[in-house]
């Protein structure tokens, strides 16, 4: 009874110094730091763009298919997986300081020591089978918050890679749009350079049949070169943005496969914003930023336990003998109990200064965590503003080109007319080239706002395969 009696005490004796450190142990409240409900230029719906995987908005299979062999091969993609497998391994070493531990060993050593040492003579046998159980009572919460800050940086790096995943799939939806805006203005060049290698042409015929003054030529041959220049500059930026999206792919530089140039890949004409607060559960790199701050104030309470004693239990049952023949009988049994108390006395204020930089490195995490959630609301704003009014500009640089060509058309007839310069001529053919290009480059800035609003809005990036962490619940 008596034995029954001390088993149970002892045991409601660890139970209550692990409940005691559990209430020890930091809490957590995630920064209150939104004020507004609703975003500045945008109204509030239920359906958000987060609900829509990237599969669902665009429409082009040639850029479905690069965007899968980014997720596949990308490289820095990888490292964020690795990453995630390290925080694992980190949370599996943390964890069990949190329980008992149990070793075995055993030896088999033969020694003959001096006599001024020991009243043995000659040598003798030691042979030892033993288990030593120890356990750190976690009476100040040490054990159990630093398994909590493993477990927040491991969900940190899941959502890191989420957020490395939804940066990817945007870098190579823009790079391809930017592809085909590039197509489109090298089909403008092209075009430009044809018609005014013409005018050259003509005006060359003209000014040796003393029709025309030798100024006019060098005009033609400005504009001409000009355009071929252009043509020359767009062609060397398509191929260098070839080469930075085959790097996205995981290749070398090549030539990549995409859709006609006035193709357009993304399907919604327009994308729900949702609210603000759904940012702070939607946006992976807000709730990475979220956990490493809850890592971080856990650390508080690691860095606090130092400055108090820690008690240390430890058993040692099994067989020790001198004779092998003797090791497994009933003399060869052996067993100890007992325990330890260690804590400061003087340390010169080392443990409070490790919490002092624990506490001030919490506060450091907790004003990222604040400094992310205002930046996500920016680019949401932004975004949402860029698709606005990019979708006005495109429409006026329509109008602007059915100008600029209508004025070419009667400048062309004028100066055959002999009713005005060349000049004329030039200065409208020179407005038509630039607004051609401008409404190609404010089609793909508005494509690319759109892509960036759904980044923004921080979801529809998921994989169907992705592994999931046994340790991403709830906290």
């Amino acid at each position: 009874m008596a034995r029954v009696f001390i088993a149970r005490l002892v045991g409601l004796s660890v139970a209550f110094l692990q409940l005691a450190g559990c209430l020890l142990k930091p809490d957590f409240e995630r920064p209150e730091v939104l004020t507004v409900p609703t975003f500045r230029d945008g109204a509030t719906d239920v359906l958000t763009s987060a609900d829509m995987p990237w599969w669902k908005l665009f429409n082009d299979p040639n850029l479905i298919t690069l965007i899968k062999a980014a997720l596949e091969e990308n490289r820095d993609l990888a490292v964020a997986m690795a990453r995630i497998d390290e925080a694992r391994a980190i949370l599996g070493v943390t964890r069990p300081d949190q329980f008992p531990r149990l070793d075995g060993s055993g030896g088999a050593v033969r020694s003959d020591p001096s006599d001024a040492t020991l009243r043995t003579v000659g040598p003798y046998n030691d042979f030892s089978l033993l288990g030593r159980l120890g356990y750190e009572v976690d009476l100040w919460g040490r054990y159990a918050s630093a398994t909590e800050a493993a477990r927040a940086e491991l969900l940190a790096s899941e959502e890191s890679y989420k957020a490395v995943t939804l940066s990817l799939v945007a870098q190579v939806a823009t790079a391809y749009l930017q592809l085909l805006d590039f197509d489109r203005q090298i089909a403008i060049s092209e075009r430009t350079l044809k018609n005014r290698d013409k005018n050259t042409v003509l005006i060359q015929e003209r000014f040796k049949g003393g029709y025309t003054a030798k100024i006019d030529l060098n005009q033609a041959q400005i504009q001409e070169q000009d355009a071929a220049a252009a043509l020359v500059a767009i062609q060397r930026l398509r191929r260098q943005t070839e080469n930075a999206l085959s790097v996205l792919l995981g290749h070398t530089p090549h030539a990549i496969v995409r859709s006609a140039a006035l193709t357009n890949p993304i399907s919604p004409s327009s994308i729900p914003e949702g609210v603000p607060a759904m940012l702070l559960d939607r946006r992976p790199d807000v709730k990475a930023a979220e956990q490493t701050a809850r890592a971080a104030v856990m650390r508080v309470g690691v860095a606090r336990s130092t400055q108090f004693p820690s008690i240390s239990l430890f058993g040692v049952l099994g067989l020790n003998s001198r004779e092998s023949t003797e090791l497994f009988t009933s003399d060869g049994r052996t067993w100890s109990v007992g325990g330890n108390l260690l804590g400061p006395v003087i340390d010169l204020g080392k443990s409070w200064s490790r919490t002092d930089a624990a506490e001030a490195q919490a506060r450091q995490a907790l004003k990222s965590y604040e400094s992310v959630v205002l930046q996500a609301v920016r680019e949401v704003e932004d975004a949402m503003v860029a698709v606005k009014t990019f979708a006005q500009e495109h429409e006026i640089r329509k109008v602007q080109v059915q100008a600029a060509q209508s004025a070419n058309m009667l400048s062309r007839r004028r100066y055959d007319d002999g009713v005005t310069s060349y000049l004329e001529v030039l200065n409208t053919e020179t407005s038509l080239f630039q607004a051609d290009l401008a409404r190609s480059n404010t089609l793909q800035r508005y494509q690319s706002s759109l892509v960036q609003l759904y980044r923004a809005l921080g979801g529809g990036w998921q994989l169907p395969d992705r592994p999931a962490s046994t340790d991403s619940g709830q906290l």
